[in-house]
């Protein structure tokens, strides 16, 4: 198939979209939805402010990666990371959502039936996802307003793994990956741990507040996923184009994180108090300990180190945010931090090149605050510390099937998307640089 070929069948597949849309046959109103009058409008200002937070992140993200690479790749990083916004939003309304949060389809264990993934039809093209609340997901705010700010969290995700894949992964091979990516591994790890009856949250008793599993694992195993399947740059050694940008993207990530674990209260309540204050103190103490290490270890203090500092201590305080206090959030960006950087730095790692460590970061950072969360959080089906051994148990297993379903899924379909479209460009594009040789224009 040619690339004009290509890019009429993407033209086409959105067209049908577009106008299936508008024929879609509505199902009737279900008894899963509160009256009008449960609305809570302080929960409402919130999550809308919250759900626009979560928004910017991922503009933030843009300028945080595309600062760290070379100056012939810094629109082509940037704009995988934008054009998710466009991509996955239609594609979280069209069967994203359902898939995610519809009546759940799964398994049969000891008499309760626990959810692997949603029914696709229940909110296809956000059929039924209006103005009153749903009884299970957001009870006090508007149904449409849960989706929009779940929407938001899809989208981030699969930006995330753009970093590791930067300077060589072929436009339109990334677009592909994104869409198989969100409904075959996102959705039903969003079902199974989110979704009142999903297998990881209601069996398991996974903790996730806000998206370290859902979000950060799943992103970071298949960031390295698809640099195994890629392969090493030609040239993997380069100067960091812009490090104003880094800053100014962190500091748009670190004030949208406020939205992506507050937010996730659902309410304008203590609990969003808590994981505000929680997470702005994890990244804080993170920031200064990646610094204060780099320099124990004979580098010099850096605004790079200072920035991939704060982002993992967001990263790593993410699942637990609202389940744990100030101290505990200051040593949560402690530990991170320390095993981030090693990570950062192992040489075993970098043999592979993951472009801006996106593994070591978001994968491992999520990997720390899932363990950290199944020690330390408070509250209903308490942790370790709490004498929750049992819950400490099948957080560890759940740990196992997670990091085995979301790499090995994400292995999989990097290697279909390059059975249909070569996923690595030319080495005359790679030379030339991604800028120009996929989008004709210039830094």
């Amino acid at each position: 198939m040619g690339l004009e070929k290509r890019w009429i069948s993407a033209f086409v597949i959105i067209t049908v979209v577009a106008v299936t849309g508008l024929f879609w046959q509505h199902q009737p109103p279900t008894t899963n939805f509160n009256e009008a009058n449960t609305i809570n409008f302080a929960d409402v200002a919130w999550l809308l402010t919250a759900s626009c937070l979560v928004l910017l992140m991922t503009p933030g993200l843009s300028f945080f990666y595309g600062g760290m690479v070379g100056k012939k790749n810094v629109i082509s990083t940037m704009l995988k990371s934008f054009i998710c916004l466009g991509v996955i939003s239609l594609l979280w309304v069209t069967v994203g959502f359902s898939l995610s949060f519809g009546s759940p389809i799964g398994i049969n264990l000891n008499g309760t039936y626990y959810g692997i993934i949603g029914n696709p039809l229940d909110f296809a093209f956000f059929d039924q996802v209006e103005l009153l609340p749903h009884k299970a997901l957001g009870s006090s705010i508007p149904f449409i307003l849960f989706a929009l700010f779940q929407m938001k969290f899809a989208v981030i995700t699969p930006a995330i793994i753009t970093g590791a894949l930067a300077e060589r992964i072929r436009f339109i091979s990334f677009l592909l990956f994104i869409c198989l990516f969100t409904v075959c591994i996102y959705a039903p790890l969003c079902h199974m741990i989110w979704h009142p009856h999903g297998l990881l949250g209601s069996y398991f008793g996974v903790k996730d507040f806000a998206g370290g599993t859902v979000v950060h694992m799943s992103a970071g195993f298949a960031a390295l996923a698809g640099v195994i399947v890629l392969g090493k740059r030609k040239n993997s050694e380069h100067i960091p184009t812009n490090i104003p940008f880094v800053l100014l993207g962190t500091g748009l990530l670190w004030f949208g994180w406020f939205g992506f674990n507050a937010g996730s209260a659902l309410a304008a309540n203590a609990t969003a108090a808590m994981a505000f204050a929680t997470t702005t103190i994890a990244s804080a103490s993170a920031m200064m300990t990646w610094v204060f290490f780099d320099r124990l270890n004979g580098r010099k203090v850096s605004a790079l180190g200072a920035c991939i500092g704060a982002v993992v201590g967001l990263v790593v305080i993410t699942p637990s945010a609202g389940y744990i206090t100030i101290p505990q959030s200051i040593f949560f960006g402690f530990i991170g931090a320390i095993v981030s950087n090693k990570m950062v730095y192992w040489k075993k790692l970098k043999q592979i090149d993951d472009t801006l460590d996106v593994f070591a970061c978001h994968g491992v950072g999520g990997i720390m605050g899932m363990i950290l969360t199944a020690i330390f959080a408070q509250g209903e089906n308490a942790s370790l510390l709490h004498g929750g051994w049992s819950v400490f148990g099948h957080h560890m297993m759940a740990l196992v099937l997670v990091s085995a379903f979301t790499f090995g899924g994400a292995y999989l379909l990097f290697k279909l998307t390059n059975l249909i479209i070569p996923i690595r460009v030319t080495e005359e594009s790679e030379d030339l640089g991604l800028d120009l040789s996929q989008h004709g224009e210039k830094f």
